[in-house]
């Protein structure tokens, strides 16, 4: 009876979580993780003065962004084309159109279209007001 009981009780909670949402409306979930790409815990920053930042970054053929890094999560789509990050301690990661990835935090890292079309990738920065989104 108790487990009968329990199961009802998730159904319900469950329903009532896409209630909300027109019945025609789906979801998917691209990414949930708790760890970066390279396995580091994600942690929020401590700032009195919070900023989300959702950017549309488009990298053409052959061009990068430069050493970098990100002292606060960073969470990317790639929408199109093929982005190879390259981090300092020698990593080498390929994230492909359609995929979802948490950016490394504090290490520095490059963004490497070695394509023939552009990558064109969402990204959504938690930062902080009046805070630069990368240090280079």
């Amino acid at each position: 009876m108790k487990k009968i009981l329990l199961a009802l009780l998730f159904v319900i909670f469950t329903a009532g979580l896409y209630a909300q949402y027109d019945s025609k409306i789906t979801i998917e979930t691209l990414l949930k993780t708790d760890t970066t790409s390279i396995g580091q815990k994600i942690n929020y920053p401590l700032t009195q003065h919070p900023e989300v930042s959702i950017c549309k970054i488009t990298i053409p053929p052959g061009a990068s962004t430069g050493w970098h890094l990100h002292n606060f999560p960073v969470f990317a789509y790639v929408e199109k084309g093929t982005l190879t990050v390259e981090s300092e301690n020698g990593k080498k990661l390929q994230f492909n159109e359609g995929q979802s990835f948490s950016e490394m935090i504090g290490l520095k890292h490059n963004g490497i279209n070695n394509g023939t079309e552009d990558v064109v990738l969402f990204a959504v920065f938690m930062g902080e007001k009046n805070k630069p989104l990368s240090v280079h």
